[in-house]
């Protein structure tokens, strides 16, 4: 069985920390998780551990998916050297240009 996203994580760390707030006795916790969720207890437990730590719900992310583009070498490179110089992974460092690039409004009326 593949791993949890990231995203999925979140909801289900989420998920976890709201019902520690509505059951006083983890095994019923436990049990309403693993019904929710379609986990096992063994993995139910595990989440509900972790959210124990939380002190406010996670943002939960959109799903990644891989996208493929051509571009000259020159300008790869000059990603690349960017994405290290901000201390971003190269998906980040796209991922937030492309955000901005998106989100600006056009020049004309």
């Amino acid at each position: 069985m593949p791993r949890a996203s990231q995203g999925l994580k979140a909801k289900r760390l989420n998920h976890a920390r709201d019902l520690l707030q509505r059951f006083h006795h983890l095994p019923d916790a436990v049990s309403r998780m693993v019904r929710d969720s379609a986990l096992s207890p063994r993995q139910a437990y595990r989440y509900l551990q972790q959210a124990r730590h939380l002190k406010q719900p996670l943002p939960v992310s959109d799903t990644k998916v891989a996208f493929t583009v051509k571009l000259s070498r020159q300008l790869v490179r000059q990603v690349r050297t960017r994405a290290q110089e901000a201390g971003l992974s190269l998906s980040e460092f796209v991922s937030r240009a492309l955000a901005a690039l998106l989100t600006r409004r056009r020049g004309r009326g």
